[in-house]
């Protein structure tokens, strides 16, 4: 193991690990792709549009299936789903001039269960 005796700011380390610092570093996703993923994320931190991913993990609804079940306005469901399909977590299809909504892929469904998961795991400690 390579340890400089450098210190770095803000830590009361004063050996730096520069094998793990490295390799970390060399491994670590582009800037744009963490922005990314945060903004991924940031779609996740509302409760409507949460419960409105776990309708319609159930079943394709369109907007007013959706308003009801929530009890909200057409409006404010619409509003949601742009959020959702902007972020490329819902599609949509036309028929007639009915709009239905459903996951845009199965990844979606996959991260809410994990999701799930780790706040199960955290309750149950």
């Amino acid at each position: 193991m390579n340890n400089s005796k450098i210190k770095a700011d803000g830590c009361d380390c004063t050996i730096i690990h520069e094998d793990v610092v490295n390799r970390v570093g060399k491994n670590m996703p582009k800037e744009e792709s963490l922005y990314d993923l945060a903004e991924l994320f940031k779609v996740f931190g509302d409760t409507t549009r949460i419960k409105i991913l776990y309708a319609l993990f159930a079943a394709e609804m369109c907007v007013c299936d959706i308003a009801v079940l929530l009890n909200m306005t057409q409006s404010a469901i619409s509003h949601q789903l742009r959020v959702l399909k902007q972020a490329r977590l819902v599609k949509y299809r036309k028929e007639g001039k009915v709009v239905y909504y459903t996951l845009d892929d199965e990844h979606v469904k996959e991260i809410f269960d994990q999701g799930l998961i780790h706040i199960n795991e955290m309750k149950s400690l």
